[in-house]
């Protein structure tokens, strides 16, 4: 029987079996029945790296026993698992030769949170986003059936992951194909029904034995003669699973569908898998999990156990010296203007507690709406609300919105209807890495025509600016970062602001600073040393020219600095526009690289690409 925990283990714990496994290879030359001290070593090992390095918790939790059993069953890393999201395979990154680094996990140069190829053979697909795993599995599968290799496909994925509109795409073509692979529904009863008993276990059983499957086959070719028989049987069989299965929807787009099955049973996931691997055709396993499993709070809370901060020995609580989240000040914004204005309505994709909705939601039931993992979705949804002449406000990570690109396109920008973004997580965003790094938006939004896109430097100023984007008639985005601002005061009262206009911070001599949103804390650092003038131009899209032209007139050097890759930034905007006035000042741009960003504290990688006041001055200094 499994281990539940109640507490983190501080100390490691004793894990002999585990020890011993290097690779899938000695976890496949064990017996079957050490398969469960497998288990509950990993789980125990896995809660106590949680403790060490925090990070991605009740996910990987839950899929311990269907790890183990994928491994010891198919020949990774020949055979392909495909894992969707990626928050759940750090057992698999124990099993495949990184226990020890897992005490790294989302440090600078340490593991990555979710699975990347560069950093093991066994990490078939990089991932970050959800809802690929089906996609990448089926060409996979269809790339080895063109090479005559007979290796073996199967996807791991999540019920909130399978409700994007790319997984069914990739059911319906992998029934096309009738490629031969498995797709693993993971239930964690977050999303699809959880009606599960004794009787669906049972059938479940018959459906995926070798006996079972083999009658069906020669009961196939034996009726085939006989259509009115055939299909008197197949409608039989059909109407069986109906009785005992949460939906017939997969059997119906062309899958061989078993389950439901306890995926914490590794007795009944060896049988099932066991038989299902080998079968021709598309199959789809759905087990039930429990997210959090073996560790007690967080099956209760499996929500607010999703990813937990490193687990230290209790300390006095230092003085609060930072204020609060971006996301808790759009949290409240939000809740302000509902209050204020009954058409306001708030549109989320699966990311009601990132984007700080929790008390919207709670407040106003009727005005929210969580559309699950479905991007482009919630940008056409808030282009039909507007239509209805509501005041839709969609909040979406910044790598996110990129899912939703054409629908922000066609559906918003082209009809010029009014429509907010809240694109949160724009720029660095730290320990997550490159998948859910910020980098292209500015480029992506200020190229389209009717939009305009405000980046605020402090907490106020993106209340303040939120407010304006809600009151501008057409659409509007505000871009701001994960974590805390430079805790300035936050007015209650609404103040919308000029679209389109900056303001000087700091007056100086001959080096003017451009600063585009939370970078004004560096640029007002470095100017000290510098005696440099400073503007926070909090527009990207109109750009204050007024302000330009004064700045380019009056200085010698200007330097733009950006939490956004150079290329396309807003930096470039500006460049854009001295080419069109016919100015020619000399200026250099900072920002991101154009490479992805990997994992990291925000504020080292900040200092290591030169975005902080350190690198300020030296890229002033440079250009002299």
């Amino acid at each position: 029987m499994a281990k539940t925990f109640t507490e983190i283990p501080l100390e490691r714990p004793q894990t002999p079996l585990l020890d011993s496994i290097q690779t899938p290879a000695d976890l496949r030359c064990l017996p079957s029945s050490a398969l469960l001290q497998v288990v509950n070593e990993l789980r125990a090992y896995l809660l106590y790296a949680a403790g060490q390095t925090g990070g991605h918790f009740g996910a990987g939790l839950g899929v311990v026993e269907l790890t183990v059993v994928l491994h010891y069953l198919f020949n990774t890393p020949e055979d392909r698992l495909v894992w969707d999201v990626g928050h759940q395979t750090y057992p698999h990154k124990v099993l495949t030769g990184r226990r020890d680094a897992l005490l790294t996990i989302r440090q600078q140069h340490g593991l990555s949170g979710f699975p990347k190829r560069s950093e093991s053979e066994f990490d078939t697909f990089g991932v970050g986003h959800s809802s690929t795993s089906i996609s990448a599995a089926l060409g996979m599968a269809l790339g080895a059936k063109m090479a005559n290799n007979e290796r073996k496909v199967a996807a791991i994925i999540g019920d909130g992951a399978m409700t994007a509109g790319q997984a069914f795409e990739a059911l319906n073509h992998a029934a096309h194909t009738k490629a031969n692979m498995l797709v693993v529904l993971n239930d964690n009863t977050m999303s699809i029904s959880n009606n599960v008993g004794g009787l669906a276990n049972y059938f479940a059983r018959i459906w995926a034995s070798k006996t079972y499957i083999a009658l069906r086959e020669g009961g196939k070719k034996v009726l085939s003669s006989m259509p009115a028989a055939w299909d008197f049987v197949r409608r039989t069989e059909e109407s069986m699973k109906n009785m005992v299965s949460p939906d017939a929807l997969f059997e119906a787009i062309g899958f061989n569908y078993i389950g439901p099955i306890d995926g914490h049973n590794v007795e009944e996931l060896l049988h099932t898998i066991g038989n299902m691997k080998d079968l021709e055709g598309p199959q789809l396993l759905h087990i039930y999990t429990t997210k959090g499993k073996g560790f007690a709070p967080a099956e209760k809370d499996p929500i607010g156990y999703h990813a937990i901060s490193k687990v230290e020995e209790p300390k006095a609580a230092p003085k609060a010296t930072q204020g609060p989240r971006y996301q808790e000040v759009f949290g409240q914004f939000l809740c302000d203007i509902a209050e204020q204005d009954p058409r306001a309505v708030g549109i989320t994709p699966a990311m009601c507690e990132g984007s700080g909705m929790v008390v919207f939601s709670q407040r106003f039931p009727q005005r929210f709406y969580d559309v699950a993992i479905c991007e482009q979705h919630a940008v056409t949804l808030a282009a039909g609300f507007a239509c209805e002449a509501q005041k839709p406000i969609v909040a979406i990570y910044s790598t996110f919105l990129q899912r939703g690109y054409d629908q922000l396109v066609h559906d918003v920008a082209l009809q010029n209807l009014d429509v907010t973004f809240a694109i949160d997580r724009a720029g660095v965003v730290g320990e997550d890495g490159a998948t859910h790094g910020g980098f292209f938006d500015i480029g992506y939004i200020r190229c389209l025509p009717n939009m305009v896109l405000a980046a605020p430097a402090d907490e106020n100023e993106c209340r303040q600016l939120l407010y304006t984007a809600y009151q501008h008639e057409g659409p509007a985005a505000v871009r701001y970062p994960r974590g805390t601002g430079p805790n300035h005061p936050i007015d209650a009262e609404f103040t919308a602001l000029p679209i389109g206009k900056g303001r000087l911070m700091r007056e100086g001599k001959n080096v003017a600073i451009i600063s585009f949103g939370v970078m004004l804390e560096a640029a007002l650092e470095a100017a000290e040393t510098l005696d440099a003038t400073v503007a926070d131009m909090r527009w990207v899209k109109p750009l204050d020219e007024k302000l330009l032209r004064q700045l380019a007139a009056e200085h010698d050097l200007l330097i733009t600095v950006e939490d956004h890759q150079i290329m396309t930034g807003a930096g470039s905007a500006v460049n854009e526009f001295f080419n069109k006035e016919g100015l020619n000042p000399r200026i250099k741009n900072l920002g991101l690289p154009d490479e992805f960003i990997d994992h990291g504290k925000r504020e080292d990688l900040l200092a290591q690409l030169g975005l902080d006041a350190a690198g300020i001055i030296a890229a002033c200094e440079n250009a002299k």
